[in-house]
């Protein structure tokens, strides 16, 4: 080997650029254990404080929206509850209003319907009490007339009314059978 070459073989094994010499591994050490005790002291304390005070606001969080949750499904619940009762009271309403309108109906048909037959039996009372005050006069006046003209036959006046008023009487008596036989 030529003399250089053993030169940096020997100088090769006296320092090993990846092992550092023993003060500065001692020093770097006791440097280290310094800074991570200082760290585990002072910083991790702090580190761990922000992070339990964001785990519990996240889980305050999580147990806030649960409740709102469970909040908005019992209003939820409560509404739709509610929506139903007041469709089931509209549906009654509605139901009670038809039936009321029907009864109602029923009523007034009920009330025209005896209005109607007590005009109908008004007027027939009154056609009928028209008939026999028709038939009064009418006899009245026949009477009047049959006593004239019997009066004018007969050549003596007839003017006596009891006897004028039996004679009339009579006559029509006579004439109601008459016609009543031909019917």
């Amino acid at each position: 080997m030529t003399p250089a070459l053993v030169f940096l073989a020997a100088e090769g094994e006296k320092e090993n650029p990846l092992i550092p010499p023993w003060p500065e591994l001692v020093i770097g050490l006791i440097a280290f254990v310094i800074v991570f005790g200082f760290l585990a002291k002072k910083l991790l304390p702090n580190i761990n404080k922000v992070l339990e005070q964001r785990r519990e606001a996240i889980e305050g969080g999580i147990e806030k929206a649960e409740a709102a949750q469970t909040e908005a499904q019992s209003v939820l619940e409560q509404y739709k509850a509610q929506l139903a009762e007041a469709r089931h009271e509209a549906a009654r309403l509605r139901q009670e209003a038809q039936e009321q309108g029907a009864t109602l109906i029923a009523e007034m048909r009920a009330e025209g319907q005896r209005q109607r037959e007590e005009i109908v039996a008004a007027g027939h009372t009154q056609i009928e009490a028209d008939r026999k005050a028709a038939a009064q006069a009418l006899r009245q006046d026949v009477g009047q007339l049959a006593t004239e003209l019997a009066g004018k036959l007969v050549g003596e006046s007839l003017d006596d009314h009891a006897r004028q008023s039996r004679t009339i009487d009579r006559f029509l008596d006579e004439l109601e059978e008459k016609a009543e036989a031909t019917r």
